[in-house]
């Protein structure tokens, strides 16, 4: 694991439920004997390659959601999911029963332990259909997305395609560019409220055969939070609505004012610069190459990862018909590779997705080497701070990649827009919270519900004539509600600590890179606040965290 190969040799053996039943047989040989340390290995080794051929077939998928024999092969993957689940609950079970504890948290980790004893609270036998039917839910919800075939500008793009025309200095032309995109949502509406409504229902129907009331419990669990709950998150956003809802207000206004509008639409909100956002310098082979010297500057250790990233094969960033939205980064731990995904549109969101991206390749080679898969990465509020940071962390030679000329414009952008989303993410938590305490909500109860939590955290905002958005139906664009539920308070707590990493920057430059890759080098071999403080960093559930940084941000911006 000390290079990157190259991503067109990978392939990884095609599991079965026979073959993944005598691996097991094998392993509990192993601790029938009272082998520990090789039933340990041979069950990581089991774990590695069934993640790497998993995410190969999901990546594909995603790569061309119209390939018939790439969509057969993630309903395989998803289909045997379940299965490996069961296993490997019940091996975790026999392992937490194991006579020596001592003996079992030197082999595996103390925090390994810890997140088994989660695990084997989320998975009985009896929701194995369940899960499947989940991740078939959730893969309509993105080939439906991925079919948008919207006319503008004399051509025809995706969704991801009219994000250059929604930030167009040109006013009537964004207007026409949102139109287009809710005017696909409002055409899919019902279809889009029915998935939702059966993904609800199927997860409170799980969260009631593992005993608990709702799903909130479960799906705090499923994401692996040991060290907080929802009685903290809800204080966090709390804090949002304190100190970053107003100064995002202000500074609406004050772009509002410049521009000489009555009132700020929902469509005037992308654009934050009167000039127009700035964006990349060049096209994909342009931002790839500066990216090379903007990392190689940084540090020799981003430069040579991105070099061997790039050189292997491992991304997949031009937008194209029929692949699925968005930005990810999937990994192979067979291999100790990542893979980035994504999808340029030539807007400054090329350089937002791809340096956030990065963050979370980066991590995953630099902590490819801790012993155990579930070291390997952190849970995802963690994960979010490396991919976070480094959108921060890369500011002082942003220039390549935007030219210097506009360097400094963006810089102001890309804060003020992290500071815009903070009320939408604790939004997006908020209306899941909702939803799933009440799963009865019928869809129209549930637009009403994101109607209510807007007015509170995004006061702002007028939609003007865009029907489907006024009715309450923003949320149906965000695929973490449909895919991965309560994933995205994650964004928010690490922006918080993002923000604290561009603060020790700006004084720091040296220092605050080198906490950042000492970070990332930990994985996941902590929990979320162990890990926010061993970077020296304050806990976003701290009182006064959040204060500060908008403090700082208020002070740059001029606010």
């Amino acid at each position: 694991m000390n290079a990157i190969p190259k991503f067109s040799g990978l392939s990884f053996p095609r599991p079965t439920r026979e073959s993944l039943a005598e691996a097991h047989a094998g392993i509990a040989a192993h601790l029938d004997s009272g082998a520990l340390v090789p039933a340990l290995a041979a069950w990581d080794r089991l774990r590695r390659d069934h993640e790497s051929w998993s995410s190969l077939a999901h990546l594909r998928f995603a790569q061309d959601t119209t390939d018939a024999a790439a969509k057969a092969a993630r309903e395989y993957a998803d289909a045997l999911a379940p299965v490996a689940e069961a296993h490997d609950t019940a091996l975790k079970r026999r392992l937490l029963a194991w006579p020596d504890r001592a003996a079992l948290e030197a082999a595996a980790g103390g925090f390994a332990l810890r997140l088994w004893e989660m695990d084997v609270t989320t998975f009985e036998p009896a929701i194995a259909d369940d899960l499947e039917e989940e991740s078939r839910l959730g893969a309509r919800y993105t080939e439906l997305l991925a079919s948008a075939r919207l006319p503008i500008g004399g051509t025809e793009v995706n969704l991801s395609g009219l994000a250059p025309y929604a930030e167009a200095p040109d006013r009537a032309t964004r207007h026409q560019a949102e139109a287009l995109r809710w005017g696909f949502f409002a055409a899919q509406g019902e279809a889009l409220d029915g998935f939702y409504d059966d993904l609800v229902r199927l997860r409170h129907g799980m969260a009631r055969k593992l005993g608990y009331e709702n799903y909130i419990p479960l799906g705090y669990r499923r994401m692996r939070r040991t060290d907080y709950d929802a009685a903290d998150v809800a204080r966090y956003r709390d804090e949002v609505a304190a100190h970053v809802v107003p100064l995002v207000a202000r500074l609406l206004e004050r772009r509002r004012q410049g521009q000489g509008w009555d009132r700020l639409r929902f469509w005037d909100e992308a654009l934050v610069d009167p000039r127009g956002n700035p964006g990349p310098v060049g096209d994909h082979d342009m931002l790839c190459a500066r990216a090379q010297s903007m990392f190689d500057r940084m540090d020799p250790r981003l430069g040579d990862f991105w070099r061997q990233l790039h050189a292997g094969g491992f991304t997949d960033l031009r937008n194209r018909p029929g692949k699925a939205g968005g930005g990810f980064c999937t990994s192979f731990p067979s291999v100790g590779a990542p893979f980035i995904f994504a999808n340029f549109n030539g807007t400054h969101h090329d350089i937002g997705v791809f340096t956030h991206e990065m963050g979370h390749a980066f991590q995953n080679w630099e902590s490819r080497g801790l012993p155990g898969i579930d070291y390997l990465r952190p849970t995802m509020e963690a994960a979010e701070i490396h991919s976070m940071s480094l959108e921060f962390l890369t500011h002082p030679e942003i220039g390549l990649l935007v030219g210097e000329a506009e360097a400094e414009r963006f810089r102001r952008m890309h804060l003020e827009v992290s500071l815009a989303f903070l009320p939408y993410g604790v939004c997006v938590d908020h209306f899941q919270h909702e939803v799933y305490a009440h799963p009865e909500a019928t869809p129209a109860e549930r637009h009403a519900i994101w109607q209510r939590l807007e007015r509170r955290y995004m006061p702002w905002t007028d939609y003007g004539d865009l029907a489907h958005p006024a009715k309450g139906g923003r949320w149906q664009a965000k695929p973490h509600i449909y895919r991965s539920p309560f994933y995205y308070i994650d964004y928010t707590l690490a922006l918080c600590c993002a923000l604290q990493f561009w603060t020790r920057a700006r004084r720091d430059p040296r220092g605050a890179l080198a906490d950042y890759i000492a970070l990332c080098g930990r994985g996941g071999s902590a929990p979320f606040t162990t890990l926010v403080a061993s970077a020296g960093l304050a806990s976003p559930f701290v009182p006064g965290a959040l204060r500060d940084v908008v403090a700082e941000a208020e002070a740059v911006l001029g606010a």
